[in-house]
């Protein structure tokens, strides 16, 4: 039997953030207004969450794509799984050497591939810190931006490393400079 989802209207009742409306909906969250909580995401699953009254109820969920990235965002959060992040060609097989500024001290040598997973790694735990900064329940929503701002800023520093990615859409990201939103 097929599941059906919930859409945009249904009225829905959460033991902890009480009465409430879907107002968008995701491959396995509602996004859903609560009276006295604002905006939540809550899990399709979640034991607490309570159908009042259903409305445009669909057998559909989103495009593909859509359920695609919120899948990995998913899997990102809640798996412990990586990303498979391609090296750029030229650096395979290449070798990073650290040259102390001292001639009596040994260079440090390192493959270029475990110097870039440690990168790859260092990138995906910021999106997780960017996750928990943005899901966290205590923080005020200028405090979250802040401390968005310290992680923006983290990423414009790490752009340096842009040139070993294969694909630009895995590149690091700052803020953008001349834009008045």
């Amino acid at each position: 039997m097929e599941e059906l989802t919930l859409g945009v209207g249904s009225r829905v009742q959460h033991a902890h953030f009480g009465p409430g409306v879907i107002v968008g909906v995701r491959y396995a969250q509602y996004q859903v207004t609560f009276m006295d909580h604002g905006v939540k995401l809550i899990d399709k699953t979640d034991p607490l969450f309570e159908v009042l009254v259903a409305e445009n109820v669909t057998a559909e969920v989103e495009t593909a794509s859509e359920m695609e990235i919120s899948l990995l965002k998913i899997l990102r959060l809640w798996g412990g799984i990586t990303e498979v992040v391609p090296l750029g060609d030229k650096w395979r097989n290449g070798t990073i050497i650290l040259q102390p500024g001292d001639t009596s001290l040994k260079a440090k040598e390192l493959p270029v591939e475990t110097f870039f997973h440690k990168i790859v790694m260092l990138r995906d735990r910021l999106r997780v810190l960017e996750q928990s900064i943005n899901s966290h329940k205590v923080l005020t929503d200028e405090e979250k931006v802040n401390m968005q701002q310290y992680i923006t800023r983290i990423y414009g520093s790490l752009t340096t490393f842009n040139v070993m990615f294969r694909d630009k859409e895995h590149w690091f990201v700052g803020e953008k400079s001349g834009s008045n939103d």
